[in-house]
């Protein structure tokens, strides 16, 4: 079997992203479910990659997501926030086109992103463990997004108590969200982006604090319990769960796995750590993962993989193994070797979404879907989200 895959190559933190487009049947619109999420980050840094390549706002459809996130905005020394590429932003109205869609779709809500791999941790946990900082970032915020006009804010700490954080961060940042929404009320929405294993739990998130401010209890003849949420939602980033870090072909975003970390697992380790699940929105990647296989007639899954695969359009025909164990497909041409999500995976990762009662699910991102429809249909792996929802 051959396909056509699209390797819309760029950099972000050292990781090769790619488009990933396996089929063309054409699927079937529904409405989304009322309370579902579709929330869909938008990489702006896209607008630079050369010829068909190159993602502008305009490319959007704004009836596809319910949550449009721009990503990223950064942090100065003093927690305020910072924009990180002024002439796209500012300079070229990226920022302004991206809440215009707004008027397309009155429905759609709009976040800014703080954070992203390049963004040093150890600037954020410095601003959480400060009560001063930590009201210079929450205002500042509040201001930015009243000036842009953008409905909500999104924190994209990778990750509290890692990566050069320290232990404290777990705690200063429940700390910092439920700050947050004491300043914010329900003037606009508050998510976060978290990673997704259960060790990225135990390391960073106090999640009873993070999902709820408090218990008030007023005796009046009876106990009446008030719980008011800190967070609308919480993506868990239920991807780049393997890798060719690993030495070995695994699969990206696995729903099941026997032996390794899967999207089923971290999803299930939320909800053990009282993460209340309709806040819970599952990561779905739109991109793949590459290998260069040390042996091109060991191919299967577990094959060993000393390198990432090769930087270039691929064009010619691959050969695709569906793995129904894993609930994804791979695919490899001589030594080269693919994971990637497809409509067939995402159509079992939605299945497993409702089975869970969870509150939507989270693209990583829209630019990386077919959105020209080189395949076929436009945005087939989102459009087959939203069937799902």
């Amino acid at each position: 079997m051959a396909f056509l895959v699209l390797l819309d190559m760029f950099r972000q933190a050292n990781d090769v992203y790619a488009i990933c487009s396996m089929t063309t049947r054409t699927v079937r619109t529904k409405s989304v479910l009322p309370l579902a999420k579709l929330v869909c980050y938008y990489g702006s840094w896209s607008v630079y990659r050369p010829g068909n390549g190159a993602f502008n706002v305009e490319n959007i459809d704004p009836h596809l997501c319910t949550h449009l996130i721009y990503a990223f905005v950064g942090i100065d020394a003093t927690g305020s926030i910072r924009i990180l590429d002024s002439w796209n932003d500012i300079d070229k109205g990226a920022f302004r086109r991206f809440n215009e869609l707004k008027s397309k779709n009155p429905n759609l809500k709009t976040l800014i992103a703080v954070g992203g791999w390049r963004e040093v941790s150890e600037a954020y946990s410095r601003m959480a463990g400060d009560r001063a900082l930590r009201h210079n970032f929450i205002n500042s915020a509040i201001m930015f997004m009243t000036t842009h006009g953008f409905d909500s804010f999104d924190i994209d700490w990778k990750y509290p108590a890692q990566r050069g954080g320290v232990p404290a961060d777990k705690a200063n940042f429940a700390t910092l969200v439920s700050e947050f929404r004491t300043a914010i009320g329900t003037r606009f929405l508050l998510s976060i982006a978290t990673g997704a294993t259960a060790d990225h739990i135990a390391n960073s998130y106090d999640v009873h604090i993070i999902s709820n401010v408090s218990l008030e209890y007023i005796f009046i003849f009876k106990l009446y319990v008030h719980v008011s949420s800190n967070l609308d939602f919480i993506n868990v980033m239920t991807y780049d769960l393997h890798g060719s870090w690993s030495g070995v072909t695994e699969a990206n975003a696995p729903l099941h796995s026997t032996a390794g970390v899967s999207v089923s697992q971290c999803i299930d380790a939320w909800i053990a750590n009282g993460a209340d699940p309709s806040k819970i929105v599952m990561g779905i990647p739109v991109y793949g993962r590459t290998f260069t296989l040390a042996n091109p007639a060991v191919n299967g899954m577990g094959a060993p993989a000393p390198q990432p695969g090769n930087l270039e359009l691929q064009t010619n025909p691959w050969t695709i193994v569906w793995d129904d164990a894993q609930k994804v497909p791979y695919a490899f041409r001589q030594n080269q070797w693919i994971s990637c999500d497809n409509q067939q995976s995402v159509k079992s990762k939605m299945e497993f979404l409702r089975q869970r009662g969870l509150g939507g699910a989270m693209l990583w991102s829209i630019e990386t879907d077919d959105f020209r429809g080189v395949r076929g249909n436009r945005y087939p792996i989102l459009t087959t989200i939203k069937n799902g929802l």
